[in-house]
């Protein structure tokens, strides 16, 4: 193998490491009459319906796995998932919708889960999947606004540069389902919640705008947002005015943390990106690199990012106690606040930002990929360059820089090579940095 494949290897070791099969076999079980889910046991002689919902790019995955589990025993249930990782399922409807922008199909959906949701009753029980790209997927609008103002603000948000912290505050703020409000609608049912985490520190509340968590940010955390990012003068009346009369006390606040609602809820969280990163170490030790985790929280943007690699490299290069060759591992989300109108993604972006910027220190493999499979606009998971990657561009009559300005790393890498196509994963645990140091 070159280093171009023995860095993919890796990667995609770290993916197999977090696929719903796995994941959703270690949680859950069935012995008699008793579900065990994590630490919490259910007679199943006890509930009269069991129900299963989500939303989010694993969750047709996962829920295939529940249904290997409780089978028959599943009344009824509806998933979104996006469009490319549909998988049929037996007793659980499965809707393809779209991401990062929601569609007809999000609201319609959508729609039909709280149908479920609201038949749940005081002796049944409610299983709930979510993972990365719920958000977008369970969708719906507030009063007097439309579809077309959700889609709107939705398409600004994931380009403005902010934090999916952030953004996830906005969205949960102009929704009668995220934030904690899907709980809401499930009540007095006891629910469980089943997640794959595709954000920075595994916080509940924010993976796929947590529908069935306490919420902790407010109305006035959500206008900041907007405020922050100069986009109040581009988000429709109908939209502001909603946060503004959610401050003023007209609108309801999410539940927050201590609410009773929350008293029959039990919250799991099966795959993360720091499980990733440990199978993906697994691999590269059996490959015989000296092989470290820096991270699993990775964030900013992709300059300030390559600054710190650069240190890091340094450090690991010219450390004599650590035996040769290296491998460096880094898990988390960087932001873009995309100004070019090309194609790409996040981790194309970064990789060609690391071929320019790191391109004179010799004997260097770097890639960036996404574990769900899909980077941006595209249907590449990322790609993988080297120290000569510019170089070899250059000679081409590629000029790298103008594809980074113009946000087009897709076609830098389609013109030079080093793509990363997967296909879909079923699973999402933000993405994975790898650094090969010979």
């Amino acid at each position: 193998m070159n280093s171009h494949q023995t860095a993919e290897q890796i990667f995609l070791a770290g993916v197999k490491g977090v696929l719903p099969g796995k994941l959703i076999g270690d949680l859950m079980t069935v012995r008699g009459s008793h579900l065990k889910i994590g630490y919490q046991d259910y007679d199943l002689d006890k509930i009269n319906k069991i129900y299963v919902i989500g939303a989010g790019k694993a969750s047709a995955s996962m829920g295939h796995y529940v249904e290997n589990v409780l089978g028959k025993r599943i009344s009824e249930g509806h998933i979104i998932t996006k469009y490319g990782s549909y998988v049929k399922l037996k007793k659980i409807k499965v809707t393809e919708a779209g991401h990062p922008v929601p569609d007809h199909n999000s609201f319609m959906a959508t729609e039909d889960v709280l149908r479920v949701a609201d038949k749940a009753s005081d002796n049944d029980l409610v299983i709930c999947l979510f993972s990365g790209g719920g958000s977008s997927l369970l969708a719906d609008i507030p009063d007097n606004a439309t579809h077309e103002d959700m889609q709107h603000l939705n398409d600004m948000l994931v380009k403005c540069g902010a934090d999916i912290i952030k953004i996830n505050a906005v969205r949960k703020h102009l929704s009668g389902v995220k934030g904690g409000h899907l709980a809401r609608r499930i009540s007095p049912a006891a629910f469980v919640t089943i997640l794959i985490s595709d954000v920075p520190g595994d916080r509940v509340d924010c993976i796929a705008s947590g529908p069935t968590v306490p919420d902790t940010s407010t109305f006035t955390d959500a206008l900041g947002v907007l405020e922050e990012y100069h986009l109040t003068d581009q988000v429709p009346a109908s939209l502001l005015n909603h946060l503004r009369e959610g401050i003023e006390g007209v609108r309801e606040e999410t539940p927050k943390p201590g609410d009773p609602l929350f008293e029959r809820s039990r919250t799991f969280i099966v795959g993360s990106n720091r499980i990733a990163l440990q199978a993906a170490k697994t691999e590269a030790e059996k490959l015989g690199f000296s092989t470290f985790i820096l991270t699993d929280r990775l964030f900013g943007d992709p300059e300030g990012a390559c600054a710190w690699f650069r240190e890091t490299i340094h450090r690991y290069r010219n450390d004599s106690a650590i035996q040769k060759p290296v491998c460096l591992l880094f898990g988390g989300e960087l932001t873009l606040k995309v100004s070019g109108s090309g194609e790409g993604g996040r981790n194309q972006h970064l990789a060609l930002t690391a071929a320019l910027r790191l391109n004179d220190i010799p004997g260097i493999t770097f890639l960036s990929a996404g574990t769900d499979g899909n980077d941006g606009n595209t249907e590449m998971a990322g790609a993988v360059v080297d120290s000569d990657t510019m170089h070899e561009a250059l000679s081409e009559n590629i000029d790298p820089e103008k594809f980074l300005r113009e946000f087009d790393s897709y076609n830098f890498f389609r013109s030079a090579g080093g793509h990363i196509y997967t296909g879909p994963t079923f699973t999402n645990v933000m993405d994975i940095v790898i650094i090969l140091i010979e």
